[in-house]
């Protein structure tokens, strides 16, 4: 990194700066709050979940910039998705939307899965209630 250079990569900033979807739900079907201990990290995922689809996802976070970008990808990945194409989004497919290798620093990776982690349990939540 060059001085003077911004500490995260484009996509980043963008969805740091601007979130989609930061917003609580009317009528969440599914949601779960996960916690990173290690730096403090808190998000909230919320679905809102019609059939086998995902109509409408929202998040709310007290969590830095990676952790804010990664929910806002994530959630707008999310809305209009089959519950099978949510349930797959992996691990590497959320680091890449980031910006790729390197984007985020590997100590810092615990912080872009966090809202992935929130989806997982919110889904595993959401299917023992169905």
């Amino acid at each position: 990194m060059t001085a003077g250079a911004p500490p995260y990569g484009s996509a980043i900033l963008e969805h740091f700066r601007r979130p989609r979807n930061q917003r609580r739900l009317e009528r969440p079907s599914a949601a779960h709050e996960a916690y990173n201990p290690l730096c403090g990290d808190r998000v909230r995922l919320e679905l809102e979940i019609d059939g086998l689809v995902v109509r409408a996802a929202g998040f709310t976070a007290n969590a830095c910039a990676i952790c804010t970008a990664a929910a806002s990808i994530l959630t707008e990945r999310l809305t209009g998705a089959t519950l099978e194409d949510a349930a797959g989004v992996r691990d590497a497919e959320m680091l890449a939307a980031l910006g790729g290798e390197g984007a985020v620093p590997p100590a810092r990776v615990t912080c872009a899965l966090l809202p992935l982690q929130a989806l997982r349990a919110a889904l595993a939540a959401w299917r023992t209630q169905a």
